[in-house]
């Protein structure tokens, strides 16, 4: 008998779908239907770009944050653009975060360029070496190399250290020979993203940076069940989040002897807490291009006026505060150009002009307030989807 058989009978390398319950399944549907369906939206490329840079911000500061990274979320994208100097004493900072993006560029390219094979210690020991590179270590913590000795993370000691080799070979084996019924794969896969990261976590095999490689193979399989980028870092980004309620059903994971099934269930409804939202922030961003398309269209080329009241139209647009809604009095102060335009009119040629648009029906008027009337674009949903 192995040590960690005796200390750990939990590690058992078993995942019975027979114990989730019927609301984890209903999530797990949902999450594949949400994830088809962000993989699926047509977007332009310049907006497609800035989701692609703020979901990889939240995903990779979300990874570092769990593990004390103290960069903000708005610093970690100054940092990717290349705009962020951080004094010599915050840079180890930067570091974990650039060993975060290059492993997922990583992992990520490997996908597209379908290279995956069945996953291999080899592969885990290097994501761990990309996480940990340059960075302040203790000395008996080597990049990529097993632990030689006992860890204890919170309340939970980590599985012996004569063992990991032999777990981490187990490990990869169960991961690639697991089989899921017929028809269930899509929703199992992301089953075993979630488990994996369990069962990586249980494991502890180096010296540092297990939390960080266990997140990089749950990214990884949920590309691999089909996940958008974007959407694969959602589930870091839930636990950083929630990190109080992460460490604690961790916790209670190991120490109610490997069940695994209220991690799993906290993990999904997280997972499609995250999906929704970012479905929301698409929907967002067409919303707001089939918009901008419909009013050039509607104004064309024209007159002075018509350019001036395109502009209204169009700063009315980027209001977000109080529903959209702007006070008549301040509306020829919303940008620059827009004061400009109007800064030889009479309060006359701006009434003239909001009549002129109402009568467009690009936006609506009530109690001296204006707003961009974008339900016109909405042609499925009733008129009062918008508030």
């Amino acid at each position: 008998m192995r040590t960690y058989e005796r200390t750990h009978p939990w590690i058992n390398f078993t995942l019975d779908l027979r114990n989730l319950d019927h609301t984890t399944w209903l999530r797990l549907g949902e999450a594949v239907s949400k994830a088809e369906h962000i993989g699926g939206v047509p977007l332009n490329p310049e907006a497609a770009e800035r989701l692609h840079a703020v979901y990889l911000a939240k995903g990779v500061l979300a990874t570092t944050a769990i593990e004390g990274n103290t960069l903000t979320e708005e610093e970690v994208r100054e940092h990717l653009a290349g705009r962020l100097h951080l004094p010599p004493s915050r840079q180890y900072l930067g570091r974990e975060i650039d060993n975060i993006v290059s492993a997922c560029n990583l992992i990520s390219n490997e996908l597209i360029q379908g290279s995956y094979g069945p996953i291999t210690p080899n592969e885990i020991r290097e994501y761990n070496k990309l996480v940990l590179k340059d960075l302040p270590l203790n000395e008996d913590v080597v990049p990529g190399e097993l632990r030689q000795h006992s860890v204890v993370v919170g309340r939970y000691r980590a599985a012996p250290a004569e063992d990991c080799d032999y777990l981490l070979s187990k490990f990869c084996e169960w991961m690639n020979n697991m089989a899921f019924p017929k028809g269930l794969e899509r929703p199992c896969s992301i089953l075993s993203a979630i488990a994996a990261h369990l069962y990586f976590v249980w494991i502890h095999p180096f010296g540092d940076g297990n939390g960080r490689t266990a997140r990089l193979i749950e990214f990884r399989y949920l590309l691999q069940a089909g996940f958008p980028t974007p959407a694969a870092h959602l589930l870091s980004n839930f636990y950083n989040l929630t990190r109080t309620e992460y460490y604690r059903q961790l916790d209670k994971a190991s120490r109610s002897g490997g069940q695994m099934f209220e991690f799993i269930a906290y993990a999904t409804e997280g997972l499609i807490d995250q999906l929704r939202e970012q479905l929301q922030v698409i929907r967002d961003l067409q919303l707001n291009a089939t918009w901008l398309n419909y009013v050039y269209e509607r104004f064309g080329k024209g007159s002075a006026a018509h350019l001036r009241r395109r502009r209204l139209v169009l700063a009315l647009s980027n209001v977000t505060e109080n529903h959209g809604w702007v006070k008549i009095s301040e509306v020829d102060t919303l940008t620059p150009k827009l004061a400009q335009a109007y800064a030889n009119k009479t309060t006359k040629t701006l009434t003239r002009d909001l009549n002129a648009i109402v009568q467009m029906g690009l936006i609506e008027m009530s109690q001296r307030s204006v707003r961009a009337n974008k339900r016109l674009i909405l042609a499925f949903l009733p008129a009062k989807a918008i508030g």
